[in-house]
């Protein structure tokens, strides 16, 4: 590409997909956080109801892959379940439908962590139409922290707090 020059040429269509945050640490440091990558699928036909769309069953489906997809990505995965006797729950699960996905379509789950607290983690999941670049659907998404054996709740790692720090998000139209 010769300087000056535009990346594309007339006629072509490019669609911008950006998922990148900035936010301020309490340190005064200034990050840059994209949301992750924690699903890529396809709609399958038997995912559709009679209206011919993505039942609301297979959105939560998907949604479920991204977030252990997400959890292991913090560290919170069933090697540190196993070994540590800890766990995760799912206490409140919130998701906005934007626009239908049908059969044949492949979409895209990004996450990123909107809060995290002594026990509890929230997240945030969005949707993807691959070919649009619509959002379809973005869940919110609060766990608890919690010991298997003792069945209570816990605080968070401050190694696992670190690593979900790095994947802190701002996000429009989800209330703070």
């Amino acid at each position: 590409m010769s300087a000056g020059r535009a990346p594309w040429t007339a006629g072509e269509t490019f669609i911008l997909i950006t998922s990148i945050m900035v936010f301020i640490s309490e340190e005064g440091k200034i990050h840059m956080t994209e949301m992750q990558i924690t699903y890529r699928g396809v709609v399958h036909p038997w995912h559709c109801d009679i209206m011919g769309h993505m039942n609301v069953v297979w959105y939560v489906s998907k949604f479920d892959e991204a977030a252990w997809q997400f959890a292991a990505m913090m560290g919170l995965d069933n090697s540190y379940f196993i070994k540590k006797h800890m766990g995760i729950a799912a206490v409140q699960q919130n998701i906005t439908y934007k626009s239908e996905i049908t059969a044949g379509s492949a979409v895209t789950v990004r996450s990123g962590v909107l809060e995290i607290k002594e026990k509890t983690v929230r997240i945030v999941h969005e949707m993807r139409n691959d070919s649009t670049g619509a959002v379809a659907a973005v869940m919110i998404l609060t766990v608890v922290h919690f010991n298997t054996q003792k069945r209570k709740s816990c605080p968070l790692p401050a190694d696992i707090r670190k690593r979900g720090n790095e994947f802190m998000v701002q996000y429009d139209g989800v209330e703070r």
